[in-house]
């Protein structure tokens, strides 16, 4: 997606030089600052988060209700931010055992898509990775920042009931490619 159909870009909330605190801290092109005093140059790209799409052998998709705000008591997918120093995969693995009690046996990356994701008040910007999880589909346990698990069938899944943009956007996308 050009860069010209996204809002702001985030930098504009850093003010001061984060390496030596000066107010001299310009832009420096679309997606960089670079401080006037000490020559620091800051890039702001997407933090990587995954999103697991867990499909059961009844062609049941297994979502979340959020517990917590961004989009408290919308529909969900397990995953969430990677770890430093964690693959995606890793990091999708860890995060389906953490919010669901499942553990994650295959995956496969399907696609991304950019979102924004609001936490503490900050705009943080992330490049959500969709992976096509098989799990031991054993007893679900809702914990982390999940307040509910459950199956849908894939046929029943509407879009508009997610509150996250790009989990919306990548169930519409599912739906095409994966013949929800």
């Amino acid at each position: 997606m050009p860069i010209e159909q996204y809002t702001e870009h985030p930098l504009h909330l850093f003010g001061y030089c984060p390496r030596c605190g000066s107010n001299k801290f310009g832009i420096n092109d679309f997606k960089s600052k670079k401080c006037g005093s000490c020559g620091f140059v800051l890039y702001f790209n997407p933090i990587a988060a995954t999103v697991a799409v867990i499909v059961n052998e009844k062609n049941e998709l297994l979502v979340a209700k959020r517990a917590k705000e961004p989009a408290k008591g919308t529909l969900d997918l397990p995953g969430g931010f990677t770890d430093s120093f964690e693959t995606a995969e890793e990091g999708v693995a860890r995060e389906v055992a953490e919010e669901t009690g499942l553990v994650v046996k295959e995956i496969h990356y399907l696609f991304s898509l950019p979102n924004k994701y609001t936490y503490s008040g900050f705009e943080e910007h992330t490049m959500d990775l969709f992976f096509l999880c098989k799990a031991d589909c054993g007893a679900l346990t809702p914990a982390d920042d999940v307040e509910e698990l459950r199956w849908i069938p894939i046929k029943e899944i509407a879009a508009e009931e997610f509150g996250l943009q790009s989990i919306r956007k990548g169930i519409e996308r599912l739906k095409s490619c994966l013949k929800f």
